[in-house]
């Protein structure tokens, strides 16, 4: 009886052995699909936005010093003093700034001076770039993720060479340009330096903010935040740590943004 019920389970357990060496293409395909969908996500990961259909990368969770990078002669006092900051979050941020097209499709509306589909949208107060990323359910980024995404791990001022990472006054031909025709930076994202400033969801003010974790910056202020110095902008303008501020109903041909995707 005991040798029966052994073979019993010899062939039950052959059977399925069988079983799962013979399933249909399909299910295998599918069973596949659903091991990567609950992959986190890692660096050197995009995505495109089903709204927008822009490209998002993914930017991990880490650590980096805000402000001022040591050696730099070219910092304002609100760069200083140097904080340590962690991200607890990473977050998906568009690769370009937000284009004009893009802008069209979801805004129904294009205020740009400079005008061309693959430009930058400009000429935007903070609320309709607010109104934006919210459409496509996402939202701004904070100053602390957009100076952790800019700087990509460096600590030096810039990513890389200023004229091959950035259009800047001394290349521009005083116009923006196409965005994604710049070298990006370590997390693969391009014209965070140059061609358009860049609003931030961060309310302004005199010296960093104090927080540590996940800074938010204050609730209220006068002015919003921009970073990444603009096609119009001096070298001194175009770094990761400088901070340029403005009222939200401000626009100017030199003002875009990008948005962090869901």
């Amino acid at each position: 009886m005991q040798m029966k019920r052994a073979a019993k389970r010899g062939l039950v357990a052959l059977a399925a052995v069988a079983f799962a060496t013979t399933l249909p293409s399909h299910v295998a395909a599918f069973q596949a699909s659903a091991a990567k969908a609950v992959r986190a996500p890692q660096l050197g990961d995009s995505k495109i936005n089903p709204k927008d259909g822009l490209k998002y990368l993914w930017i991990p969770p880490g650590k980096y010093t805000e402000g001022c990078s040591t050696g730099d002669n070219d910092c304002y006092e609100d760069e200083l003093p140097q904080r340590k900051i962690t991200l607890t979050k990473g977050f998906w941020l568009g690769d370009t700034e937000v284009t004009q097209a893009a802008f069209q499709k979801i805004m129904k509306k294009n205020p740009s001076w400079f005008k061309g589909p693959t430009l930058p949208v400009e000429e935007i107060e903070w609320d309709d770039a607010d109104d934006y990323c919210t459409a496509i359910g996402g939202r701004l980024p904070s100053e602390a993720e957009w100076e952790y995404a800019a700087r990509a791990g460096t600590t030096e001022p810039r990513y890389g060479d200023l004229d091959k990472v950035a259009w800047y006054y001394g290349n521009s031909d005083r116009k923006s340009h196409p965005v994604g025709q710049k070298a990006p930076n370590a997390f693969g994202l391009h014209d965070m330096l140059g061609n358009v400033l860049e609003w931030t969801h961060t309310w302004y003010t005199v010296q960093l903010s104090q927080e540590t974790t996940d800074p938010q910056g204050p609730r209220d202020a006068e002015f919003k935040s921009l970073k990444g110095g603009s096609w119009f902008d001096y070298p001194p303008l175009v770094r990761a740590s400088f901070r340029s501020r403005i009222e939200p109903q401000h626009t100017d041909r030199n003002i875009g943004f990008r948005c962090v995707s869901p």
